[in-house]
């Protein structure tokens, strides 16, 4: 070998070493298997921010938030292979452009084309929730996200098919030994790391929040309308303590930011019950037709609105309250006004939905944290 070819040997062994330094290490790279090629357990917390405003989240002891978690967790919520015939993930009835809700649609379509019985609920800072569904039948995250798959009407699976297939999968494993220390994967491990991405989902930068913490000024329409949420419903003059409001704040307060009272309500959509609601879970003939009250937060993007989807728009839902609601006897004590109705003006009304449109937080739908991160 001439003394010129060893130069240009040694000149090629330069540039390809320091491409190589320059190279990002892989999933297995130093991040994720300590440079050996090994995907190893990382339990580092995930820096989970709280608006100061809100209460604080109780967190599971049995699940902490951890980076890695919340990493599986999200690619778990968009993973179709937890359906029946791998088409629909949990991202499929809950959108991020409609708040994570499957708005236009009253009732969602499962795997098979069937219809759901109730409208597919808007997912927002649902570590602050105590109970899930609109009949709150179960009490935590991680019981909630197990039923859509095995649901027949939604995602029309089994655990053990849908475990066998992430099983089947060596990035799955390798995400599931970085989250939990372990690559043999069960449903209670995903619905942990559900349970972790869904708890980050936090929403608390509409403009109503803004002007809360003095970074935006609310219009004189929004500004009314947020007045009329705080204000009792009903004639002042009749003495009952009537301030010709809109009566909102008994189930949608905003104290604590939630926007919500974490109750069930009866809020007079029928006399005659279709859908018992909370008495299929209780059995207590007192919670007929009751259902959990929704946060008004990114209401404006998650439309129909109520359990079965009936009103299309914020206006039918203000028009709804505004004419009192149907009595029965489980009817919510706060409405008080199924005789004569709520008779707000056509101004008190626009200014109500201009309000509800504040409360959209675009920068929490278009979050890229939340959006789908493709293929593991």
């Amino acid at each position: 070998m001439t003394t010129r070819n060893v130069r240009i040997l040694a000149a090629v062994a330069l540039v390809v070493t320091a491409i190589a330094s320059c190279r990002k290490p892989g999933p297995d790279g130093p991040s994720g298997g300590g440079g050996t090629g090994q995907p190893v357990y990382d339990p580092t917390p995930y820096p989970l921010v709280t608006p100061a405003n809100f209460p604080p989240m109780v967190v599971p002891p049995d699940n902490p938030i951890t980076v890695r978690g919340v990493e599986l967790g999200r690619y778990l919520f968009y993973e179709e292979r937890l359906s029946g015939d791998n088409t629909q993930s949990c991202a499929g009835c809950h959108a991020p452009a409609n708040a994570f809700s499957d708005a236009p649609n009253a009732f969602s379509l499962g795997i098979d084309g069937l219809q759901g019985r109730r409208n597919s609920m808007a997912l927002m800072n649902l570590g602050w929730e105590t109970s899930f569904f609109w009949d709150g039948r179960k009490p935590t995250l991680e019981q909630q996200v197990l039923m859509p798959v095995i649901d027949p009407v939604e995602m029309h699976e089994t655990w053990p098919n849908a475990v066998a297939e992430l099983q089947a999968d060596s990035a799955y494993r390798a995400l599931f030994i970085r989250a939990f220390n372990t690559d043999v994967i069960d449903s209670t491990l995903v619905a942990k790391a559900l349970g972790q991405f869904l708890r980050t989902m936090i929403s608390a930068n509409s403009k109503v929040d803004k002007v809360a913490r003095g970074e935006a000024v609310f219009t004189q329409e929004e500004q009314r309308g947020f007045i009329l949420t705080q204000l009792e419903g009903g004639d002042p003059a009749a003495g009952q303590g009537g301030q010709w409001g809109a009566d909102c704040f008994h189930c949608h307060t905003h104290v604590g930011g939630l926007f919500t009272n974490g109750q069930f309500e009866n809020n007079g959509l029928d006399s005659v019950f279709t859908d018992l609601g909370r008495f299929e879970v209780t059995g207590d003939p007192l919670d007929r037709a009751k259902f959990k009250v929704p946060s008004l937060r990114n209401v404006a993007l998650s439309g129909p609105y109520m359990h079965d989807g009936r009103f299309a728009t914020l206006e039918a839902v203000i028009e709804h309250y505004n004419s009192g609601g149907n009595p029965s006897e489980t009817i919510s004590p706060f409405m008080k006004f199924t005789q004569g109705g709520l008779q707000l003006s056509a101004s008190d009304k626009a200014a109500l939905v201009a309000f509800l449109n504040a409360l959209t937080d675009h920068e929490f739908v278009n979050d890229p944290q939340f959006q789908d991160p493709g293929t593991p």
